[in-house]
């Protein structure tokens, strides 16, 4: 491509400051260094994690940066030494890393690669290709998605079928395969079993598909908003509860439903008070609790199991 080595302008949405609003600026990425790709991002999602950051202030050393994490695009061009991506290709970028080679990223137990937590990248500030009014911005997770152009490390990026819809696609850099690996990777949903799902929002949605896939018999979505049902149908869902329809307490409502309660449940909201109500039932079943999202709060309960 024409720009390639060279210097691009273009829009980001730029957070300054904690508790601040984005202000989308003109900012100015640099060429991909060595190892490294340039993506054009086509299409991006706000995940609950991206908020996190910014809301919740407990990262002030990390402004300005630019965040986003669950995109899809283009690579424009690529830097020294990259030879499996070309400019042109589909790219998801990734916010775990995984070189294939390590041990780790070979073992089946672990996704956690020996060499991306071992090497500064475009996280770092004497690292980030972003500048903007002469100042550096961090990059969010090593990805910054927020923007029209970002760099990433050629460890963060997983190529894609040239006919996916990058509108579509973007979502499985977070959401789906959050959802989707923790009933099937995490929680290990059996053949046959009863699953309860709460929360119907992209990662409870794939959760809910997780579960199928794997086998459940019955999948029981639990969410406020009714009009998410026959989405989660869809996907998989078997039946579904509104626990505004009910006086009694959700976890009594499900024990009800199964005769004594699930066997699997995933925590798809980030609602500590929801993830407090099913943990002092579920664990006294000694059932399998996977809470998937990042909670808002800080809990302030004492944990127990009465068996």
């Amino acid at each position: 491509m024409g720009t390639a080595g060279k210097i691009i302008k273009c829009k980001a949405a730029v957070a300054w400051e904690p508790n601040k609003p984005l202000v989308i600026e003109e900012i100015e990425v640099a060429p991909p260094q060595a190892n490294e790709i340039r993506i054009k991002i086509v299409a991006t999602a706000v995940c609950g994690t991206d908020l996190y950051y910014l809301l919740k202030n407990m990262h002030k050393d990390s402004f300005p940066m630019v965040l986003g994490h669950e995109a899809a695009g283009v690579v424009e061009s690529v830097g020294p030494g990259v030879t499996e991506y070309q400019p042109g290709d589909k790219v998801i970028p990734l916010f775990i890393r995984q070189c294939r080679e390590c041990r780790f990223c070979k073992n089946p137990k672990t996704n956690q690669c020996e060499k991306a937590w071992g090497v500064k990248d475009m996280t770092f500030q004497e690292k980030s290709r972003f500048t903007c009014k002469g100042k550096k911005l961090l990059q969010f997770t090593g990805t910054s998605t927020f923007a029209e152009y970002t760099v990433v490390s050629e460890l963060a990026v997983a190529k894609i079928d040239p006919a996916a819809p990058l509108d579509k696609v973007c979502l499985l850099g977070c959401g789906v395969c959050t959802g989707y690996g923790a009933a099937v990777n995490t929680a290990k949903v059996e053949p046959g079993s009863t699953c309860a799902v709460f929360g119907l929002g992209a990662v409870g949605l794939a959760a809910v598909m997780g579960c199928k896939a794997a086998g459940a018999k019955r999948i029981i979505a639990v969410d406020i908003n009714p009009d998410k049902f026959e989405k989660a149908k869809v996907f998989g869902a078997t039946e579904f509860v509104n626990p505004k329809d009910h006086k009694e307490p959700i976890s009594q409502v499900l024990s009800e439903m199964t005769g004594g309660g699930v066997d699997f449940s995933l925590e798809c909201v980030g609602n500590v008070a929801v993830m407090v109500r099913r943990t002092r039932f579920f664990v006294t079943l000694r059932i399998e609790d996977c809470i998937i999202t990042i909670p808002h709060a800080v809990f302030s309960v004492m944990l127990w199991s009465p068996v």
